[in-house]
C-alpha cells in the first residue's frame, strides 16, 4: 500500500459506492454479510484503503455515479427500500436502475417532502441531528393548540425517555366548525413518529401530517407521487449549508 492511499471506516466506505446507508452497512457488517478482499469482516472500527475488494453476500460493490432525488410522497407508502408486506415503497416511485435510498424517513401515512440517494456521505449530513437541517410540517390537529402549549413544544419534550430539540410552532389556522387547527413545526430531528408524539405529550392528537420543505427545497411544481432530481446547485447548497452548521458548532466550543 502505497503512503498517499488513505485509509476509510469500512462502512463509510459501502455507503459512499451508493450500495445502501451508512447505518444499513453497519448491520451488515455486524451480521456477517461482508468481506474485503476475501475475508469476512464483522468489526466496525476496520479501515480499507482504494483498491480494497468487497464483497456483500459475495458481490463485489463498484461505485456509482450519484443521483438526488426530491419526492412528493403519497399516503399509504413505506419510506424504505424493501417491504415484506409487499406494499409500495417510495423506492418503487422512482425510475432509475441506480440503488437509491430514502434520508431519513416518513411514516406511512405521513406525505411531502422526502430526499433519495445513493450518497452516503451526502444522507449522513443531512439526517445527523448537530447539523440541524430544518424540515417544516404542517399538521392538523384535533382541537385549539394554547399558548402555554406552544411554549412547551418548542421548549422541547420529552419523548421515549429524551428530550426533542428547541422547535418553532405557528398556529397557521382554526376552524371552529371543525375544531381542528393547521399548525406549522419546524424541527431539525428525525426521531421515530417525532411531531405525532410531540403533540400528543400535551394532549393532541394529529389528523394529518405532512412535510413541506427540507432545509431550502419545497414541493413547487410537484403533485403527490412526483419526483425531480436535485441540480449541481442544490446539491452543493445542502453540502454548504451542513457543513457551515458544522463550523458553527466547532466556532461555539471553541469559545467556551
Amino acid at each position: 500500500m502505497g503512503r498517499g492511499d488513505s485509509m476509510e471506516r469500512l462502512q463509510k466506505v459501502i455507503a459512499a459506492t451508493g450500495y445502501c446507508s451508512r447505518r444499513k452497512a453497519e448491520e451488515l457488517i455486524r451480521t456477517g454479510h461482508v468481506t474485503v478482499n476475501g475475508n469476512l469482516v464483522t468489526e466496525l472500527g476496520t479501515k480499507v484503503n482504494s483498491t480494497a475488494k468487497i464483497e456483500i453476500d459475495g458481490e463485489k460493490i463498484n461505485k456509482e455515479n450519484k443521483e438526488y432525488y426530491l419526492l412528493y410522497k403519497p399516503r399509504q407508502v413505506i419510506t424504505s427500500t424493501y417491504d415484506d408486506k409487499k406494499r409500495k415503497t417510495v423506492v418503487d416511485l422512482i425510475d432509475t436502475d441506480v440503488r437509491i435510498y430514502p434520508v431519513g424517513r416518513l411514516d406511512y401515512d405521513t406525505t411531502g417532502a422526502l430526499i433519495l440517494t445513493n450518497d452516503g456521505e451526502f444522507a449522513n449530513l443531512l439526517m445527523h441531528p448537530k447539523n440541524k437541517v430544518d424540515k417544516v410540517y404542517i399538521a392538523k390537529i384535533r382541537g385549539i393548540l394554547y399558548p402555554d402549549m406552544i411554549k412547551t413544544l418548542e421548549r422541547g419534550v420529552i419523548i421515549d425517555g429524551v428530550k426533542t430539540a428547541r422547535s418553532k410552532i405557528k398556529v397557521k389556522k382554526y376552524d371552529k366548525k371543525a375544531d381542528t387547527s393547521m399548525v406549522e413545526v419546524t424541527i431539525h430531528e428525525g426521531k421515530h413518529h417525532q411531531v405525532k408524539k410531540m403533540f400528543e405529550s400535551v394532549g393532541k392528537d394529529v389528523i394529518k401530517l405532512h412535510r413541506e420543505k427540507i432545509a431550502f427545497l419545497d414541493l413547487r411544481g410537484l403533485v403527490s407521487g412526483d419526483y425531480r432530481r436535485l441540480n449541481p446547485k442544490e446539491v452543493k447548497q445542502l453540502y454548504h449549508l451542513t457543513n457551515d452548521k458544522k463550523r458553527l458548532e466547532h466556532g461555539k466550543r471553541g469559545n467556551r
